[in-house]
């Protein structure tokens, strides 16, 4: 059974920062490539980093220099470091791991609020 489940979410300043944390079981880790998601009341899904089997990496545009996307292929963990947070990155943060063919599985997401 796959599980896939997200924690670090809270309420922070602007300025501030965050470390979300993606925890999995069930999949083949190290081949899958793992995304970091949000979605902000009103809006879209949008995807924020990216992380290969290679690990190359991906980044919005409107993260890169403040987020950085890792991965613990022996704990078969995924992190997104936040950092510089602004109001604006006020979502739910969802993981995905995804492979084609294999599967793509998606965690319930963890609140991050970025208010003063």
């Amino acid at each position: 059974q796959v599980q896939i489940r997200e924690s670090g979410g809270d309420l922070v300043q602007p300025g501030g920062s965050l470390r979300l944390s993606c925890t999995t079981s069930g999949i083949i880790f190290n081949r899958y490539t793992i995304n970091w998601y949000r979605q902000a009341p009103g809006k879209q899904r949008e995807l924020v980093a990216s992380i290969s089997s290679t690990t190359d990496t991906k980044y919005v545009d409107s993260v890169k220099g403040r987020f950085a996307i890792s991965r613990d292929d022996a704990r078969k963990m995924g992190y997104l470091q936040m950092n510089s947070l602004k109001p604006e990155d006020t979502a739910v943060y969802y993981c995905n791991a995804l492979r084609a063919s294999w599967g793509d599985f998606w965690g319930q997401g963890t609140q991050v609020t970025v208010s003063s």
